[in-house]
């Protein structure tokens, strides 16, 4: 497998979880890596304890790498939330959580945010949630411009009624967002999710590059790391480079034996951030 010229991170709340949250950046840089991506680290918190949030500023600072990636509060991703910046009785956790995020962000050099939008609910119309949902957008986006950051937005598989499952969904709601002023908003191109939604990966690349502002891989099906599934990963990472894409590729996968064996797949040399 050829690796291409891509920027590669990892994302330390997928992998390297056999050790506590706070000791992933330190094995993450161990591995080879210089960069990182999490998701918001406590699931039950929109606003953790300053404490808290010092421990995991120290932890990513003491690990050596940097946080080029954050998500914003979304709830429990494991359980029954995807994301609550759409819901009308969850809004409020979202908008108390972007100053917290953003503040970190600003501690750690953090350039992408990802805020992921929110399941339908009975007690709003769809029509609005997505009014809710862009003003979130907008929201957030100027917080993050602040920093010089972006926010970003993907599509979703699995069984919960999130309602941006294919890029052309993702993209419309970045539009929303746009068109309400908020130019710092791009599209999280999620190789894994879009494969299990059934989704045209190739078409998602060639249609929406220009508005690319991150990308997330792992192989379909299994969500295992490139090598275990039958997505193409290699070409498709080769067709985003080809057409101009600068940023980091997130390795947002389910190790199928250990972190370290599942890296195989890329070599060490190809982690470091100045590779």
């Amino acid at each position: 497998m050829t690796t291409h010229h891509l920027r590669y991170l990892a994302n330390c709340s997928m992998l390297f979880t056999e050790v506590p949250l706070l000791e992933r950046p330190a094995a993450a840089k161990a591995a080879g890596f210089d960069v990182i991506e999490f998701w918001w680290p406590w699931p039950d918190q929109p606003v953790p304890a300053d404490r808290d949030v010092d421990a995991f500023v120290a932890a990513v600072e003491d690990g050596g790498v940097r946080l080029a990636g954050l998500n914003f509060f979304a709830g429990d991703l494991a359980g029954p939330d995807c994301g609550v910046l759409s819901i009308p009785s969850r809004v409020q956790q979202f908008r108390d959580n972007v100053d917290v995020a953003v503040g970190i962000g600003e501690r750690l050099g953090t350039g992408v945010f990802n805020a992921l939008y929110g399941n339908r609910v009975d007690d709003a119309t769809p029509e609005q949630q997505d009014e809710l949902g862009t003003e979130s957008l907008v929201v957030a986006a100027k917080a993050a411009d602040a920093i010089g950051a972006t926010v970003l937005v993907e599509a979703v598989s699995g069984p919960k009624p999130y309602p941006l499952r294919t890029a052309a969904d993702a993209v419309s709601a970045v539009g929303r967002a746009r068109a309400a002023g908020a130019d710092n908003v791009a599209f999280l191109l999620d190789i894994f999710h879009l494969a299990n939604n059934g989704d045209d990966v190739d078409a998602a690349i060639r249609d929406h590059i220009r508005t690319i502002g991150h990308v997330q891989v792992a192989d379909f099906p299994g969500r295992g790391e490139p090598g275990t599934g039958q997505l193409d990963i290699d070409r498709h990472l080769g067709d985003l480079q080809s057409a101009g894409y600068g940023g980091y590729v997130g390795l947002e996968y389910k190790p199928t034996t250990t972190t370290e064996d599942s890296l195989s797949w890329l070599p060490r040399e190809r982690r470091g951030a100045s590779s």
